[in-house]
Order: structure tokens, then sequence, then C-alpha cells
């Protein structure tokens, strides 16, 4: 006799992080997380912080430098929309970026 098969593990992907939500949960805040890879130069991080999301050259400067040394930075929240929005623009500029509900 044989056991069932377990299912398998998900895989984890660089992408859009999503939490289930039910009528009864408030709508709390998204961020949207910029996360240090091996591939891009910090000068191309802070070139896609300044033309897809608008900062300021200063802002994005400093962005980069977080995601640099501490290995991930938030760039934007609000609604999720808007989040989902902004990590799928820097994903498509070939950055790693994923969304994350707050607590509150």
């Amino acid at each position: 006799m044989t056991s069932p098969a377990a299912p398998a593990a998900p895989v984890a992907t660089p992408g859009t992080e999503t939490t289930p939500e039910t009528a009864s949960s408030p709508d709390l805040p998204w961020v949207c997380i910029c996360w240090d890879d091996p591939v891009n130069l910090m000068s191309y991080v802070t070139y896609v912080f300044q033309t897809v999301l608008g900062f300021s050259r200063k802002k994005a400067t400093e962005l980069m430098m977080e995601v640099h040394t501490e290995g991930k930075a938030v760039v934007t929240s609000g609604a999720r929309d808007k989040v989902e929005s902004d990590a799928k623009k820097l994903q498509v500029a070939g950055l790693w970026a994923t969304i994350q509900r707050t607590d509150g």
C-alpha cells in the first residue's frame, strides 16, 4: 500500500505577494519593497527610481543606498492598486520588487 503523494511546496519567486482578504478586514495600506540584486548597477537603480517613481535625485540616491546596504527598501506605500502598479513598473525596469500589507 502506498501513501498519497504530498502536495508540492510552492516555489518562491520575485513578484507580487498577496494576502487573503475577507469582507471584514479593513483596507490597510500596502508597501512596495525593492530588493537588492547582484545584477543592476547602483546608478541604474537610482535612475529607475527617478524616472519610474518620480523621485528627486537626492531621494532616489538615498533609497538606492538603503537597498544596497540593508538589502531592501520600502519605496512607495498606499492603496493596493497603486502599490501593485509601482511594483510592476519596477519589475518591468528589471528590478526585484514585491508588495506587502502593513500591520496598520
